[in-house]
């Protein structure tokens, strides 16, 4: 696509804007090199990679890529077999943590990464060296220190040099305490003057301390002297120095060497990082336009819906509805200047070479878009003084250079058509124009002035009429686009408004041929009838939202309901299982009483099974097998009715109860899996589950609701806090799935 035509449509100011989204140097570099692709393929690939990006940011938060250092002049050192210094060194460590930091970003937290075919090769074929990586951040500390323990002669030459330095400073000292020198100091400070250590002494008394002259304070008071005491620890600490600068270009030496192999993968990941840089810019930037994923159709129509020009500020931006290609190919939009026309115009192609970058765009769901061999632009006053070009001549000029390359595929976007000249013949070209353009199968849209436009769109199929709207009252523009609608250029009405003589006026209008009367007068008509049916569409769907908003709003309060009368069941169901282990133990009780009576002890076993009987009437909820049970052994045991004992061993009946609880901690899982499920839907589950354990005497108990935005482990451990079976809770520690996972103590 010619690089007028972007600019025409503001594609530039586009890429500015992204610039500002980038986080590195290549990535800011890589934005000049973008343009729109023209093919249906690549620019889906471009979208779906721009929506994985996005659904990366909901879910992890924004990639953790800063400004990469550039290390491609270190890089070329390297393929030399050469030896890098410290800086270098240090920033491609910083560079290989950088590269390992953004991969673990998409492969750490063993998320399912299925869905993302477009951007897993990316991320997959970022080069790792953490053995590398910390190696050089151990030896080198920061960007003028290299430690202490690189090596094992480093080691032992500072250790010898602080040696000296403090022998130095034990000589000085008490040079500078002395009483016979102390007179003859400046200051009682040991200072080091050309790498050696020296002491201050006054101008006057420079003759009375044996030792070498190495600098003169600029006032010329003070002499900066190295006392022939130390002359010979000063030059061991020269001599080391020599052997210290030695032994660290060794070091860097080889960790130069440790990177000679890699260069390559490091060359991979600068191209890796700038390509994800740009990635995840497009999808910041799409985020912040409220911009989404349009449809891409092959019938060659575009249906924009609530379509706003990313340029124009939120507050103030009208969105438009913008469609063309299925009943007609030619979209005439006439009406007042400064009405939106031309905005209209920027709008619709702008937006589309967006969507062929791999930008979402700012529309509503269901919008769609053809993608387009080509977007031609004439658009805005382009006179050209330097070649003697009038405002009619450039635009032909363009059209010329447009009617070379255009086709059937293309898109052609044209402002003012046929402006600039006599309007008769302005007119007819006009009209002759759009029809060459129809006949090549052209998708365009126009803006013009001319009533034989409007009247030629009326009359003519494969042409739709559309006008932006104009608030007469007020004179103003509302930009609200209208399809279907031809503009009325309001020259009159907006007169009258104004004030000008009715005799005027008057004239004017028996100036108009009866025709044309008749033609505005329908175009009027039909005019004030689309916006009458506008305004009750608005109305339509304000109350269709309104009752959309009461729907929820009982939808709701049914939800609300369905919570209290399953939590009311919950409850009922805790009471119901408390009363059934109550009985479980009276009967496990009566059953052991009944085994130690005496054969003949009737009394004592009627009574037994009044008490029993007394606890099956009280006793609603659940089972009332378990009393049955009881009951049962009891009659078995003694015949009350013929006061006749029966052998116990002959009874057929038989309970058998497991002890405590453990009957119910079978059956429990130490772990529950919530990953998937709302705030609501997780805690329904988990205040069930809690339950269960909290019977089962189980604990503790693990709760998997994984890492994602947090919102979910923010609303579970918001309920675990009002928990009564909760005793405390902790997230998980490394093993344990760290923050995807949160591990309960309970009573």
């Amino acid at each position: 696509m010619n690089t007028k035509y972007l600019k025409t449509l503001e594609y530039d100011k586009i890429i500015h804007k992204l610039r500002t989204y980038c986080k590195t140097y290549v990535g800011k570099e890589n934005i000049d090199t973008i343009s729109p692709e023209f093919n249906a393929d690549k620019v889906s690939n471009l979208l779906k990679a721009t929506n994985e990006a996005i659904s990366l940011i909901f879910r992890k938060g924004n990639i953790p890529l800063s400004d990469i250092p550039n290390i491609s002049i270190s890089i070329k050192t390297l393929e030399s077999n050469g030896i890098l210094s410290i800086i270098p060194l240090l920033n491609i460590a910083r560079f290989l943590k950088i590269s390992r930091e953004v991969k673990e970003y998409f492969f750490l937290d063993g998320m399912d990464l299925s869905m993302y075919t477009n951007t897993y090769d990316l991320f997959d074929l970022i080069y790792t060296n953490k053995n590398i990586e910390e190696k050089i951040f151990s030896v080198i500390l920061d960007e003028t220190t290299i430690a202490d323990t690189a090596s094992p002669k480093l080691t032992a030459i500072r250790k010898q040099s602080k040696k000296f330095e403090q022998d130095i400073r034990d000589k000085l000292n008490s040079i500078i305490h002395s009483s016979t020198y102390s007179k003859y100091i400046m200051e009682p400070i040991i200072t080091i003057r050309e790498n050696r250590y020296v002491i201050p002494i006054k101008e006057e008394y420079r003759g009375q301390v044996k030792g070498f002259i190495h600098d003169v304070s600029s006032s010329g008071s003070t002499v900066f002297i190295e006392p022939i005491s130390v002359f010979d620890l000063n030059n061991e600490i020269a001599n080391l120095k020599v052997e210290e600068d030695i032994e660290i270009e060794k070091i860097l030496a080889n960790l130069s060497a440790m990177l000679y192999d890699y260069t390559n993968y490091l060359t991979k990941n600068i191209e890796i990082l700038k390509d994800l840089d740009l990635l995840f810019a497009k999808a910041s930037y799409s985020i912040d336009i409220d911009g989404i994923l349009p449809q891409i159709n092959k019938e060659k129509y575009i249906n924009l819906i609530s379509a706003k020009h990313p340029l124009i500020d939120k507050a103030f931006i009208v969105p438009i509805d913008i469609s063309i290609g299925k009943d007609y190919s030619s979209l005439v939009i006439t009406g007042p200047n400064t009405g939106g026309k031309t905005v209209s115009l920027k709008t619709t192609g702008l937006l589309l070479l967006m969507a062929y970058s791999g930008i979402f765009i700012p529309v509503k769901e269901g919008s769609s878009i053809f993608i387009f061999d080509n977007i031609f632009a004439d658009i805005g006053d382009e006179q050209s003084i330097q070649e003697n070009l009038s405002t009619f001549s450039s635009h032909i000029t363009n059209i010329v250079e447009i009617t070379n390359n255009v086709t059937s595929n293309s898109l052609v976007l044209l402002d003012e058509l046929g402006s600039g000249t006599d309007p008769i013949e302005g007119a007819n070209l006009a009209i002759s124009i759009l029809k060459y353009f129809f006949d090549l199968g052209v998708t365009s849209i126009s803006t013009t002035h001319y009533q034989e436009l409007k009247n030629y769109c009326l009359v003519t199929k494969g042409f739709q009429n559309a006008s932006c709207e104009f608030d007469i009252e007020n004179l103003r523009p509302t930009y609200k686009l209208l399809i279907g609608i031809p503009g009325k250029s309001n020259a009159f009405a907006i007169s009258k408004k104004l004030g000008l003589n009715n005799q005027i006026l008057d004239m004017a209008n028996s100036l108009m041929k009866n025709d044309d009367i008749s033609i505005e007068e329908l175009m009027k008509n039909i005019y004030d009838n689309k916006l009458q049916i506008e305004i009750e569409k608005e109305r339509i769907e304000k109350n269709s939202n309104q009752i959309e908003t009461l729907r929820k709003s009982l939808e709701n309060e049914n939800n609300k309901q369905k919570e209290n009368r399953n939590k009311i069941i919950e409850d009922a169901k805790k009471e119901a299982r408390q009363i059934i282990l109550s009985a479980k133990d009276k009967a496990n009780k009566v059953i052991k009483e009944l085994n130690n009576l005496d054969k003949g002890d009737l009394a004592t076993a009627n009574n037994l099974r009044n008490s029993l009987n007394d606890e099956l009437k009280n006793t609603s909820p659940g089972d009332n097998n378990l009393n049955l049970d009881a009951l049962k052994a009891l009659n078995n045991k003694f015949s009350l009715k013929n006061s006749t004992l029966c052998d116990t061993k002959k009874s057929n009946s038989s309970v058998t109860f497991n002890k405590g609880n453990n009957f119910k901690a079978q059956n429990i899982s130490s772990e529950i899996n919530v990953i998937g499920m709302n705030v609501d839907e997780a805690i329904f589950v988990i205040d069930k589950y809690l339950d269960d354990c909290a019977i089962a005497k189980l604990s503790p108990v693990r709760i998997v609701h994984g890492k994602g935005t947090g919102k979910l482990r923010e609303g579970i451990h918001k309920f675990l806090k009002t928990n009564s079976h909760v005793k405390s809770f902790r997230l998980g520690t490394f093993g344990e799935g760290e923050m995807g996972v949160t591990v309960i103590e309970l009573f």
